[in-house]
C-alpha cells in the first residue's frame, strides 16, 4: 500500500468518525425538548399523590393521562403569590389555544384547616373552573410536603385564625405520561409556562430515552 493511499484511508476514517459523532449529538439533541423552566426529568420525588379534590373525589396523577399537569402548592388566603401563579397558569392555558384543553391545573392546599372544599371550589372558579384544588388532611400534609420537597411554615397573626403561611412558590410540570419534567420558578410568566407545556404535549417530549 502506498503512503498516499494510507494517508487517504486515515483521513477517510477521521472524517467518518467526525460525521458519526455529529450524528450522535444531533440524535441526542432531538430526544427531548429544551425548557424555559428547570429540567428535572428523571427526578425521584413528587411522583404521585392520592388526595381528595374540592368535589370530594380521590385524585391521582394517573387520572390525567394524556394531559400536561401543572401542580402548585398554596392556600386561598395567600395575598399575592398564589393568585399571581394561578392567573399565570390560566393565561398560559389561553395561550395554548386548542391545546389548552390538554393542560390540567392542580392547586394543593397547605392550609387544610381553613381551606374547606366549598372555599377551594370558589377559589378555583376565580381562575379556571376546570382547575382542581386538592386538600390533604392535616395528618397527610407533612409527608406530602416532604415527598414533593416543598416548604411551608405557619406565621402567627393577631388572632389564632388570621395566620399566614410562608411556602414554596414554584410549580411542577408533568408530561402526559405522568412523569415529572419541569420546575417552573415563581414569576417566570405565562409565556414561558405555555412554551414548556406546549413542548411536553409534543409526541417526542414523552418518548422514552
Amino acid at each position: 500500500m502506498t503512503i498516499l493511499k494510507r494517508q487517504f484511508l486515515r483521513q477517510l476514517g477521521a472524517t467518518t468518525l467526525v460525521i458519526s459523532a455529529g450524528a450522535m449529538l444531533s440524535a441526542c439533541s432531538k430526544e427531548g425538548p429544551t425548557f424555559r423552566g428547570v429540567d428535572i426529568s428523571g427526578a425521584d420525588y413528587a411522583r404521585d399523590f392520592a388526595l381528595t379534590d374540592h368535589q370530594g373525589q380521590l385524585r391521582r396523577l394517573s387520572d390525567f393521562r394524556g394531559k400536561a399537569v401543572v401542580v402548585f402548592f398554596g392556600y386561598t388566603q395567600c395575598p399575592d403569590v398564589c393568585p399571581t401563579s394561578l392567573q399565570e397558569l390560566a393565561q398560559a392555558k389561553a395561550l395554548l389555544g386548542n391545546d389548552g384543553e390538554r393542560l390540567q391545573g392542580i392547586f394543593i392546599s397547605v392550609d387544610p384547616e381553613r381551606d374547606q372544599p366549598e372555599m377551594l371550589k370558589a377559589y378555583m372558579a376565580n381562575f379556571d373552573p376546570h382547575f382542581l384544588a386538592l386538600r390533604p388532611t392535616p395528618e397527610q400534609l407533612p409527608a406530602l410536603a416532604k415527598d414533593f420537597k416543598i416548604y411551608y411554615k405557619k406565621v402567627d397573626g393577631p388572632t389564632p385564625t388570621s395566620y399566614t403561611l410562608d411556602h414554596s412558590a414554584g410549580s411542577y410540570i408533568y408530561d402526559p405520561t405522568g412523569k415529572l419534567r419541569v420546575y417552573a420558578r415563581y414569576g417566570s410568566g405565562a409565556q414561558a409556562l405555555a412554551a414548556d407545556v406546549r413542548a411536553l404535549l409534543q409526541p417526542v417530549a414523552t418518548s422514552s430515552h
